[in-house]
């Protein structure tokens, strides 16, 4: 039987020990029943910080602020934890890198950056002197914990997974519908103008009411009272109908060619084993 020395027994089962901490954090689809507690665990601190930031824009009572901060408190600390534990097993996740490199492309991959922004707010007073009016609004980044299910539910995957492969329909659709609200501003403001100096400052001014039309919002703060300010507000509302849907119906286009997708590769997976079928 070969000898091993305190030192590499010790680093093999560091090792064993990190490789468990990253199945824990990032299970695979087979989980095991602690994987799935913490799954749930941590998508419950994260509404329940949703709910408690939402309920800080209240009048509550003191009890009830100081509950909030022992719960704000401790999820700061499991939140760290879990970043901590993550950036020391990202060798895992880029397997192909060393660790150093691996640490350095994790800090700056979108999740990571979520849950930086998710524990920020509670270390920044410590650092910086910050006012509190501008505490306030950094706080309300607390909200970003929420984008943190997206590791436990692949709900927030498969919307960006549409998005990105109908990328350049949505863009060309937004570019068409933009260019359209600046020509029909610039037109508006035209127009009211000479009636409406008051009302129809700029084009600018004439943009916000073409984004109210086109979305057929209707606000109602600012209109035309011209025969011709009407006539073009009334074709404008009419094209809004039809092209601010345009997206829409990308959008949608993109769930079901998604959701026909993964039945197809179903077909190809065993219903009982879940094994490949060749």
């Amino acid at each position: 039987m070969p000898y091993f020395s305190p030192r590499i027994k010790g680093r093999y089962k560091m090792k064993h020990i990190k490789k468990y901490i990253f199945d824990l954090l990032d299970p695979t689809e087979q989980e095991s029943k602690l994987e799935r507690y913490i799954d749930i665990f941590i998508i419950s601190l994260i509404i329940l910080n949703v709910v408690m930031v939402i309920a800080d824009t209240f009048q509550l009572p003191q009890y009830i602020k100081d509950i909030f901060n022992v719960l704000e408190v401790f999820s700061v600390v499991v939140f760290t934890i879990e970043y901590l534990l993550r950036l020391w097993t990202s060798n895992y996740l880029y397997p192909g890198l060393s660790a150093p490199k691996a640490c350095i492309k994790y800090i700056f991959s979108f999740m990571a950056v979520i849950d930086l922004l998710a524990i920020l707010p509670f270390y920044l007073p410590f650092i910086f002197p910050i006012d509190l009016r501008v505490l306030r609004t950094i706080r309300v980044i607390r909200l970003f914990r929420l984008f943190k299910v997206n590791r436990y539910t692949n709900s927030l995957s498969i919307i960006a997974k549409v998005f990105k492969s109908k990328a350049s329909q949505l863009i060309s659709s937004v570019f068409v519908v933009g260019l359209l609200m600046i020509i029909s501003s610039v037109l508006m403001y035209s127009i009211e103008n000479p009636v409406q100096p008051e009302v129809f400052k700029n084009a600018f001014s004439g943009l916000w009411w073409a984004v109210a039309t086109f979305t057929t919002v209707g606000y109602g703060d600012i209109y035309p009272i011209t025969g011709a300010g009407k006539i073009l507000s009334a074709i404008i509302a009419m094209l809004g109908i039809g092209l601010v849907a345009v997206p829409t119906g990308i959008i949608s286009a993109g769930f079901i060619e998604n959701i026909s997708d993964e039945k197809e590769e179903e077909k190809h997976y065993c219903p009982y084993c879940g094994k490949k079928i060749d």
